[in-house]
């Protein structure tokens, strides 16, 4: 496969599941025009995240959707031959769940339920359990959410796996605890594009980070939406505002190039690490 077109959103979604449709339709067809193959919305895009994790109102959380429902079938009809990634509270008889669903026209790719949690979320959602790339027609993928990514282990477990593009999906607010006068001067917001440029980097991987923006509950959320190469550069981004970022990748080459000389998954040293 040649190059193909990435797209990582940064937009805002509340509880309104129909609203959030709405706006993944207009987001899909944007992508389209720009000749999105790959489209990575954020977490939470169908029925918005919790509005705090200090102690959320049970009448206040997302809906819990069915994997097989018909708001997903609703986006795979719109993705048609577009690969998207999109977050939502998933209903399951062990959850719910903070999934992430990767999909097309012909229906569910891949699944990835959040494994780490930040304090206060397990009140809300159950954990995952799993790391695992999977083949998709944009190439082989995996995915995580939101504070996965702050531990190397998950990207790297999806990079072992053989995923050549890493989707981080993410509803990542700003500092609750210390919150800066400036965005750009936010402890989170520092840290976030730190995460994005250290796990495209170490991994040796094309890093799709999708941002939630606006603000829920005590929750104002980053979004720096980037595509990132697997040199750990920032290929294009939207900064804090709403919109798309999109870079042309060539995946394959792209990785052979920066794994020609120095190869990090091969060089691996697993007997020596406790």
């Amino acid at each position: 496969m040649g190059s193909i077109r990435i797209g990582a959103v940064a937009a805002a979604f509340g509880r309104d599941v129909e609203a959030a449709l709405a706006r993944v339709a207009t987001l899909i067809e944007h992508a389209r025009r720009s000749g999105v193959d790959l489209l990575v919305l954020p977490d939470a895009a169908l029925g918005g995240y919790i509005p705090e994790f200090a102690d959320p109102d049970p009448a206040e959380l997302p809906p819990a959707l069915d994997r097989d429902g018909p708001e997903l079938r609703k986006v795979a009809e719109m993705a048609g031959e577009m690969v998207v990634c999109i977050g939502f509270r998933e209903a399951a008889e062990t959850g719910p769940y903070n999934t992430a669903a990767c999909i097309c026209g012909e229906g569910l790719l891949g699944l990835h339920r959040k494994v780490h949690q930040p304090a206060g979320e397990d009140r809300v959602y159950a954990a995952g359990g799993v790391f695992g790339a999977f083949d998709t027609p944009v190439g082989r993928l995996g995915m995580l959410v939101d504070y996965d990514k702050t531990f190397p282990e998950s990207a790297r477990t999806l990079a072992l796996d053989g995923a050549e593009v890493v989707a981080c999906l993410s509803a990542w607010p700003t500092s609750i605890t210390n919150r800066a006068p400036r965005m750009a001067q936010d402890r989170q917001s520092r840290l976030f594009d730190l995460y994005d440029r250290s796990r495209a980097a170490e991994n040796q991987v094309v890093l799709v980070s999708s941002n939630q923006t606006g603000t829920i509950g005590r929750m104002r959320f980053l979004g720096q939406a980037k595509v990132v190469g697997p040199d750990g550069e920032i290929l294009a981004r939207t900064w804090a505002k709403a919109g798309i970022a999109v870079a042309e990748v060539d995946v394959e080459s792209s990785l052979g190039a920066v794994r020609k000389v120095l190869s990090h998954l091969t060089e691996r040293r697993p007997e020596t690490y406790r």
